[in-house]
């Protein structure tokens, strides 16, 4: 199983499994900038790298303090981590929720993760195919008068269908008085993402926390880099449990660097706006539900007559040197459903021809022809 360790981006377990060198695939498995990193992370390295013999700030308070002005928030309103996953596993053991969290599903593993390692008790909103998967205000609230859960964790947008959470809807839970967490890791591929950030709201109001990545943007997911926004007791209940020097000098110092690289931004958002609705219409025309997305990912339903399951058709992708995401490990979603990322236009078009050559050999793409 490429996911064996829950997540995509597994280039190590790939090449074992399809005897292809890691750097010979292309990865539609994980959502990455396909820019690659800012020239200043080069730069970073280049020039930094003497440096590497002192401690990290452990207050981190560069990155901090750079973060703290783009939001127009305090420093004592940001937590920096070691990914994003470490402010998940954080917020979950300050918050102590006990036996009440609740999910959107499908939704990222690493929520459930969290919660059941801490003894929190899961109660679960589906969200529904027929719905295009969006987030029902009416299944919300429906679950708060039933469960009373403590806490909430949705992301915004969310992993894996690439939808976007109300912001009203948001703020009406949090007037439930549930610790809400809004995971806006993708956030930044949103060109009006100001519009549909809660940051602001986060700093002022005590019972919300956002989660940002800086790792698929910024496309350094080897560094590990994310941080949280929250009221200033909330953050500082975090960083009380948070393991000393976990954000390493070279993340601090690169976190830095590409923050207001305002070309690179620009760059990306000019791409995804052209390229993600050209790959859902060479996606949708070899048969393939292309489920709505605000961000660099697609969520694909299978065509109908095709006889591979989303596991089969990952093996055979594989064996070509073209990795996506079966999206089966998604609680909420079945053997029928995948994920890909939005490359560039060739890297896209190699998927579209290899998808094509998969669903050829298996015979669906002949049937849908003569149907």
């Amino acid at each position: 199983m490429l996911e064996r360790y829950g997540h995509g981006g597994d280039l190590v377990t790939a090449a074992e499994m399809y005897g292809i060198p890691a750097s010979d695939f292309i990865d539609f498995s994980s959502n990455m900038n396909p820019f690659g990193p800012p020239d200043a992370v080069q730069r970073v390295m280049e020039q930094r790298w003497r440096d590497l013999d002192q401690y990290p700030d452990p207050a981190v308070r560069g990155l901090r303090s750079k973060l703290a002005a783009r939001h127009g928030i305090s420093m004592n309103n940001v937590l920096c981590g070691n990914g994003a996953a470490e402010i998940i596993d954080l917020v979950i053991r300050a918050m102590r929720p006990g036996a009440s969290v609740a999910l959107a599903v499908p939704g990222f593993g690493e929520y459930a993760d969290a919660a059941r390692k801490y003894g929190g008790k899961l109660f679960t909103v589906p969200l529904l195919e027929d719905d295009r998967f969006r987030l029902s205000e009416a299944s919300v609230f429906e679950t708060v008068e039933r469960d009373k859960p403590g806490l909430w964790m949705l992301g915004s947008p969310n992993n894996p269908t690439g939808q976007t959470v109300s912001r009203d809807l948001v703020l009406k839970l949090i007037d439930t008085g549930a610790f809400v967490v809004i995971d806006e890791a993708f956030i930044d591929f949103i060109a009006d993402e100001d519009r549909l950030t809660l940051v602001r709201e986060a700093a002022a109001r005590p019972n919300l926390l956002v989660i940002r990545s800086m790792t698929k943007f910024y496309a350094v997911p080897g560094i590990r880099l994310g941080y949280a926004v929250g009221s200033p007791e909330v953050i500082a209940a975090m960083r009380r449990l948070q393991t000393p020097w976990s954000v390493n000098s070279l993340a601090q110092w690169m976190g830095e660097a590409v923050l207001g690289d305002e070309a690179y931004e620009q760059r990306t958002l000019a791409w995804l706006a052209e390229a993600r609705p050209h790959l859902a219409a060479s996606l949708q025309a070899l048969g393939f539900t292309v489920f709505e997305s605000a961000v660099n990912y697609l969520l694909l339903k299978l065509p109908d007559r095709c006889v591979l399951d989303a596991s089969e058709l990952q093996r055979r992708m594989g064996q070509r040197g073209v990795l996506v995401r079966d999206a089966s490990h998604f609680e909420g979603l079945n053997g029928r459903f995948i994920r890909v990322a939005v490359k560039l236009n060739e890297q896209n078009e190699k998927l579209v021809q290899t998808l094509k050559a998969v669903l050829l050999e298996s015979g669906t793409h002949a049937e849908m022809e003569r149907g």
